[in-house]
């Protein structure tokens, strides 16, 4: 947990030796400044960004890049608004408890905080979060054509949504793709899986223990958004649906085959380790060159390019999902959000508003982004336009080849905004799946069992 309020009396006080401390870089110093910031684009709204002004806010991310470059650009946000910010770094994890139990006593100490989708339906259930449309619709909050909301990628939006009703409004987010070794698959004249069917044949075509080389890796720690995170996908592949006759099912012919597909290429073409690998592992795995592909996250490929400790730059490239036997592809639907703790005073209110207004505009979009003057720059902008900016193609197509058209056309034509079951329960819902997953990837459990015992387990928890 790191807790930091960029002021620029903090700033002129500890200099360079404050920013080398934190970890952000020179982008931090630049930020010092930050009464002599270029605020024109932001003062362009037709909005009184100042009608808060004197209000303090805390906004609890996590210890991640893409929100480093935020925390380091704040005090524009000061300098624009009056409106002071504390910055509460606190792990994925952690941050699910911690906003629950605040949202839960009413004490309001995170304004707003990075806000995992599949909680909303929670959220909304007891009314802990604003709706958000009324904040959007009045014009004395919202500049509707600077803020230009429909530039959000709507697949985000609609995860952030619950019965027609925006939470959260999404700051970054991802996909998942195909991530794979071009010389690899060049050299056994190989192309990127079309079909789940032929990413496991690329696999054990790949597949080269003796010599160091594993076909592939999915996630397979056990945890809500670890195994949880990537089964949902195949079991959506396979055609299954979470909710029949208005009851959630996670058993059946269609989870034990999906089920059945995963188990097998783990246990057949992945190292036995990544049993319990998360998404790091694997990428670092991938990066060292002993993964010929895996499926994950497009953020991974800001690690695996990393020029400091990866192995295979020059050597990767990328494409979506493959197809499962239901003919379609299904992508994660990521984002980190920022909602409105209902709690707050009015007043509070309306400066987290503003704060997450200004997070998600194009504008700060971009200086977190391509426009970044720091070494890491963020691969999950919100905005549809900035994915289509030349600066910002050729900056990701840096990462390998066809990285934005796989990420883009994933973003468009195969997210499903019910990849996961979207229920108050969720929690306790992922956690169930996530031990079943486990128990059949490890043996302790045959596919049909394991499944069995989670739909047993589940349904109690819907009841009432």
């Amino acid at each position: 947990m790191q807790s930091f309020r960029p002021t620029r009396r903090t700033f002129l006080k500890t200099g360079t030796a404050a920013a080398t401390l934190i970890g952000l870089g020179p982008a931090v110093l630049r930020g010092a400044a930050a009464q002599d910031a270029d605020l024109a684009p932001y003062k362009s709204a037709k909005l009184n960004w100042q009608q808060a002004s004197g209000e303090n806010i805390t906004v609890a991310v996590i210890p991640a890049s893409y929100f480093d470059n935020l925390i380091s650009v704040a005090p524009q946000f000061k300098a624009l608004t009056g409106i002071d910010v504390r910055f509460e770094k606190i792990p994925p994890a952690q941050i699910r408890q911690k906003s629950v139990i605040d949202l839960t006593s009413k004490t309001g100490t995170y304004a707003t905080h990075a806000a995992d989708p599949m909680y909303y339906s929670l959220y909304a259930a007891n009314k802990w979060v604003e709706p958000l449309d009324h904040y959007l619709s009045d014009s004395s909050l919202t500049d509707a054509g600077w803020f230009n909301f429909g530039d959000i990628i709507p697949a985000w939006r609609e995860a952030n949504s619950v019965d027609g009703k925006l939470y959260g409004v999404p700051y970054d987010g991802e996909v998942t793709i195909q991530v794979y070794r071009k010389d690899l698959y060049e050299a056994k004249g190989l192309k990127p899986a079309d079909t789940l069917e032929a990413y496991v044949s690329n696999a054990a075509a790949l597949n080269a223990p003796n010599d160091r080389i594993w076909g592939a890796a999915l996630r397979g720690v056990a945890g809500a958004g670890q195994n949880m995170y990537i089964y949902p996908s195949i079991f959506r592949e396979f055609g299954g649906n979470w909710f029949k006759d208005g009851k959630i099912t996670v058993n059946g012919p269609e989870a034990e085959a999906a089920l059945a597909w995963y188990v097998d290429l783990m246990r057949k073409y992945a190292p036995t380790a990544a049993a319990n690998w998360n998404w790091p592992d694997i990428a670092d795995a991938f990066s060292q060159g002993t993964v010929a592909s895996y499926i994950d996250a497009h953020s991974s490929a800001s690690v695996i390019n990393n020029p400091e400790r990866s192995k295979i730059i020059g050597k990767v490239a990328y494409a979506r999902w493959p197809k499962g036997p239901s003919g379609k592809r299904v992508t994660s639907i990521w984002n980190w959000g920022f909602p409105i703790n209902a709690a707050l005073t009015e007043k509070k209110k309306k400066a987290t508003w503003l704060f997450i207004q200004w997070a998600a505009s194009a504008e700060t979009q971009a200086r977190t982004a391509q426009r970044f003057a720091g070494p890491t720059k963020r691969s999950g902008v919100n905005r549809t336009s900035i994915w289509h900016d030349p600066e910002y193609v050729k900056l990701m197509n840096g990462f390998g080849a066809n990285f934005v058209q796989a990420a883009m056309e994933s973003l468009q034509d195969d997210t499903d905004v019910d990849w996961r079951p979207r229920a108050p329960q969720w929690p306790a819902i992922g956690d169930t799946m996530a031990t079943a997953i486990q128990s059949a990837l490890s043996g302790q459990a045959t596919i049909k069992a394991a499944l069995d015992d989670a739909q047993g387990r589940i349904a109690p928890m819907m009841r009432g």
